[in-house]
C-alpha cells in the first residue's frame, strides 16, 4: 500500500469508503491487487499506475481499490477464482472490475501500455470496460450474476461431493490412480516437472509422487519426482551460492529463474525433500534442505524470529 501511495491514481483502500462512493456514483470499482515483492506489480504501477494521463481516466471513470493480498488473501482469494474461471489463468497484479455491489464482471492480469505480448494495453481495457459499463449494463450485471453464482457454487462442491460421504472414502485406491495417471500426462519427460514455460516447482505435484510410490512401489512414480527435484536443485531456479528456491523458472530447463523468492515456496521445497530424502537416502536431497533452511534463516527470519513471506525480485530497481 505505501509503494502506491504517491501515484496520481486515487487510489481507496478497501473498505466502507470506497465501496459506497461506487453505489452512490454509480461507478465500476477497479479493484487492483498485488503485493511488495511482485515484479510485474511494480512494473504496472511505473507504466501504468504512475502515468499522469492514466490515472486521470482511472480517477474520472472509476472507484479504484488497492489491495495487498498477504493482507486480504480472502478477498484475493474471492476475486482471484473470478479471473480464473473468466481468463483461465491468474496471477498478479490482479485486475478486476466489479459493479457497485462488488459483483466481478471483467478480469485480468498485467496489461502493457501499449498493445504487447498479445495482449490489449491498460489504457484499452479501461476505455472498453467504461463503454460497455454505460452501453450494455444489463449485459454485464447477468455476466455478474453468472460469475458470481458459479464462484459459490464451485466453494461449495466439497460440501456436496460424494468424497466426502462415509461410503465413498477420499483416498480410494482408484481415484489415486486416476489421479497418478492425470498427473504424469502432463510431465516433461526430460526436465521434470510439469507442463511448459514458465515452470513452477509443484512442490505438491511432486510430493504426491512420492507417496504414490511409498503406498504402490510404482517406480515411475520416484524416478519422475527424482528427476524433477534434481534438475531443479542443479539448475538455476536453485541458488547455487545463497540457497533458496526461486519463485518459477522462465523456461523448460529450470535455467534462468523469475528472481523472486517466497517463504511458502522454499517451505514447501524442505518438505517435499525431505518426503524424498526419506525414501531414497540421497545426500544432495539433505545438502539441499540444510542449505535452504540457512538462506531462511538469514534472509528470511527477522532479528525478532518472526519471518518473512518473500524476498523482491527487484534489486537496485533492476
Amino acid at each position: 500500500m505505501l509503494q502506491h501511495a504517491h501515484n496520481p491514481v486515487d487510489w481507496y483502500p478497501w473498505g466502507d469508503e470506497a465501496l459506497q462512493k461506487a453505489v452512490e456514483e454509480d461507478k465500476p470499482l477497479l479493484v487492483s491487487i498485488g503485493y511488495a515483492a511482485c515484479h510485474w506489480c511494480h512494473v504496472m504501477e511505473r507504466e501504468s499506475f504512475e502515468d499522469a494521463v492514466t490515472a486521470d481516466y482511472m480517477n474520472r471513470h472509476f472507484v479504484n481499490v488497492k489491495i495487498d493480498r498477504e493482507e486480504r488473501p480472502d478477498l484475493d482469494h474471492i476475486y482471484m477464482d473470478a479471473v480464473q474461471a473468466m481468463q483461465g489463468q491468474g496471477g498478479w497484479p490482479l485486475n478486476v472490475f466489479l459493479t457497485p455491489d462488488k459483483k466481478p464482471f471483467y478480469g485480468g492480469t498485467y496489461f502493457p501500455p501499449q498493445p504487447a505480448f498479445n495482449r490489449p494495453s491498460w489504457m484499452q481495457i479501461l476505455s472498453f470496460v467504461t463503454d460497455a459499463f454505460g452501453k450494455k449494463r444489463a449485459e454485464i450485471e447477468a455476466q455478474a450474476d453468472q460469475l458470481t453464482s458459479h464462484i459459490e457454487k464451485s466453494n461449495n462442491l466439497f460440501q456436496q461431493s460424494e468424497v466426502l460421504q462415509t461410503d465413498s472414502p477420499v483416498f480410494a485406491k482408484d481415484k489415486i490412480d486416476q489421479l497418478f495417471a492425470t498427473l504424469i500426462q502432463s510431465a516433461d519427460r526430460t526436465e521434470g516437472g510439469f507442463g511448459r514455460a514458465p515452470k513452477f516447482p509443484q512442490t505438491f505435484s511432486i510430493n504426491f509422487l512420492l507417496q504414490y510410490f511409498y503406498h504402490t512401489h510404482n517406480k515411475e512414480a520416484i524416478e519422475l519426482a527424482n528427476l524433477s527435484l534434481d534438475k531443479m536443485i542443479r539448475g538455476g531456479i536453485y541458488d547455487q551460492l545463497g540457497g533458496g528456491l526461486a519463485r518459477y523458472s522462465t523456461d523448460a530447463a529450470w535455467l534462468a529463474p523469475h528472481f523472486e523468492k517466497m517463504l511458502y515456496d522454499n517451505a514447501l521445497f524442505i518438505m517435499t525433500l525431505s518426503d524424498a530424502f526419506s525414501l531414497t537416502r540421497n545426500r544432495l536431497y539433505r545438502d539441499t534442505i540444510a542449505q535452504t533452511l540457512k538462506f531462511i534463516s538469514r534472509e528470511l527470519t527477522s532479528p525478532e524470529g518472526a519471518f518473512f513471506s518473500a524476498l523482491d525480485a527487484d534489486s537496485e530497481g533492476v
